[in-house]
């Protein structure tokens, strides 16, 4: 029970978006034709970052249903124009998804595991976790701030908005309650993935946010625009920028269903592993860390986040990985995707 497909659900859509910085993976992993990535598939939209670069990149998931969001994303990305794309998958205000859908060149096993509420609504809302900021919007709140509040946080100018009026008794209050390990555990991510974690979730979230929204650029964040207005709006996450790109090397995606270790087949010269070594004990991290760095070329990446769990190289393999930690702390101080604790960049000596 110390891996997690044995202790989590995997057959829903958890996260119909990737909700970490591609800005930031891509600048930390440095993809290149000719150069090949494996990659935590998720909702696909980083992988497709990756590809945008012209590398080769194979993403796994131990989840069906994610794995046919990436192949639904695949096929209209591959066989619509990047206005209809982004008026499919629901960026853009629609009236025909589903004779869009029905009319694209898809496998039945990814049929079967699409519903058709979700394409007709835009398939970036139809995750667990969407539906978790889709139930701060609706009920939570309203309670705290109004929609022109919201509008002048996510202006070009807020002029100190978030300092001077935004950061309210009420905000702090709602934040640690609704971002609470019990109230994100059942309605947004799953129990499981908080098992080792230690200490108050909301707070550590807290203090990011406050950096998301003082110090960084709200306006130019798409992961907040989503957060609090349902979507990107103009602020689009790096892969629907370059939807051209990812269009012209979207041959060189593989998709495999199983663990990241299970996929690791060949060499590979970077490894974008999300969040996934904190939701496992220390040695199951140990295990799957030393089966991917046998499958590293010299020179390799590993870049991902720590949520609120610490996790970084065993210290066993100090004499195979340089940490290169000022220049993960570097991208880390940019990253728009708020929600983690560290970065971590490491390299195969």
């Amino acid at each position: 029970m110390s891996r997690i497909e044995q202790r989590a659900a995997f057959d829903l859509v958890r996260y119909a978006n990737s909700w970490e910085d591609a800005g930031v993976l891509c600048a930390a992993l440095q993809p290149a034709p000719g150069k090949r990535m494996l990659a935590i598939a998720s909702a696909g939209d980083n992988a497709f970052a990756l590809l945008a670069e012209g590398a080769e990149v194979v993403a796994a998931d131990l989840s069906a249903a994610q794995l046919a969001l990436v192949e639904l994303k695949r096929a209209a990305i591959r066989q619509l124009s990047d206005d209809d794309v982004l008026r499919f998958l629901g960026v853009r205000a629609s009236g025909d998804r589903l004779r869009v859908y029905r009319a694209l060149d898809l496998a039945p096993q990814t049929r079967a595991l699409i519903k058709d509420d979700d394409v007709e609504h835009g398939v970036i809302h139809a995750g667990r976790f969407e539906n978790y900021f889709r139930l701060f919007r609706k009920w939570v709140l309203p309670l705290v701030h109004s929609k022109r509040d919201v509008e002048r946080l996510l202006s070009p100018h807020p002029d100190h908005f978030y300092a001077k009026h935004w950061n309210t008794w009420r905000w702090r209050a709602m934040f640690r309650v609704f971002f609470s390990r019990f109230v994100m555990g059942r309605t947004g991510r799953d129990p499981e993935f908080f098992r080792y974690v230690e200490g108050s979730v909301a707070e550590r979230i807290f203090t990011r946010a406050e950096y998301a929204l003082n110090v960084l650029p709200p306006h130019e964040n798409p992961y907040l625009a989503f957060i609090f207005t349902g979507n990107f709006r103009d602020v689009l996450p790096r892969y629907l920028r370059n939807l051209g790109k990812v269009r012209a090397n979207i041959d060189k995606l593989t998709l495999v269903r199983g663990s990241i270790d299970e996929a690791a087949q060949g060499t590979f010269d970077g490894f974008y592993l999300s969040d996934i070594f904190e939701y496992v004990d220390p040695a199951t991290h140990a295990a799957i860390y030393g089966g991917l760095l046998d499958h590293a070329n010299p020179g390799a990446r590993f870049a991902y986040w720590n949520l609120l769990v610490p996790r970084r190289a065993p210290p066993h393999f100090a004499d195979r990985v340089r940490d290169l930690r000022e220049e993960a702390n570097a991208l880390f101080a940019k990253d728009l995707a708020f929600f983690y604790s560290a970065f971590v960049l490491e390299e195969v000596k």
